[in-house]
Formats: structure tokens, C-alpha cells, sequence
């Protein structure tokens, strides 16, 4: 990893939007199971670790912005895509597709609670490498 010269030093967090923070609250830190970091005191947020990133999820209008759901990925690496799918279709969690495999990775997409997009993601190939390779 490059350091960086500039004024940005890195990412504390991403914000995920929830309507309902118990049904969030319960797939992140139930369903997902991330470790639950802290809580917002009296506004409704709690924030999880995922790795190296921090997800603080909030009730949205709490906060006075409007909810919309992200169709952004946040893709959350696994050691193995098919396990980590089992296990959550197991708990009731329907993924939009297949998994797809790049030619360097895996990868299968599913939603939140809130219909927020979220992916597993595992790279087998080298960083290096290109599909095909």
C-alpha cells in the first residue's frame, strides 16, 4: 500500500442507512455477525468493524437525511464465497444471482434488511493477475 501525500489520511467509516435499526442491528451484528464497535448514545447508530473498515449504520432521518438505500457493493471479504452464501441463505438471506467467478475472484451479491447492496468477495488469483491469465 502507498502512503499518501496528500491531505486525506484515510477512511474512518462508511455510513450504511437503515429505516429500522433493530432489523439492522440484528443482520449486521446477528446475521453477519461483525462486532459491534459503539452506539450513538440517544441517536440511533451503531457502528460494526468489517476487517479493516468500519460500517457506522444509522436511522437515516434521525440524522435529518432523507433514506435511500445504496446500490453500491460493499463487498466483504470471506475465505470461502460458497460457505459464507450457505450460511446466510441458511439464516433466510436470498442473493440476487449466481456467484460469479472473474476469472480472479468470486463474488455474490445479496442485500441488507433496507435492500442496501452487499456482496461476499474472496480473490484466489494473484493481485497481479487479469482473467484469463
Amino acid at each position: 500500500m502507498t502512503e499518501s501525500t496528500g491531505f486525506i489520511k484515510g477512511v474512518d467509516f462508511v455510513y450504511v442507512f437503515t429505516e429500522d435499526l433493530a432489523k439492522a442491528e440484528d443482520f449486521y451484528g446477528g446475521t453477519l455477525e461483525l462486532p459491534e464497535l459503539k452506539r450513538y448514545g440517544q441517536m440511533p447508530g451503531v457502528e460494526y468493524q468489517a476487517g479493516n473498515l468500519t460500517l457506522a449504520v444509522i436511522q437515516s432521518e434521525a440524522f435529518g437525511v432523507d433514506f435511500a438505500k445504496s446500490s453500491q457493493s460493499i463487498a466483504f471479504q470471506v475465505d470461502d464465497v460458497a460457505a459464507a452464501r450457505a450460511k446466510l441463505e441458511a439464516a433466510g438471506v436470498k442473493f440476487v444471482a449466481d456467484t460469479i467467478d472473474s476469472g480472479v475472484c468470486h463474488m455474490a451479491f445479496f442485500n441488507d434488511p433496507d435492500g442496501n447492496s452487499l456482496m461476499f468477495h474472496h480473490r484466489y488469483a494473484p493481485k497481479d493477475a487479469r482473467p484469463g491469465e
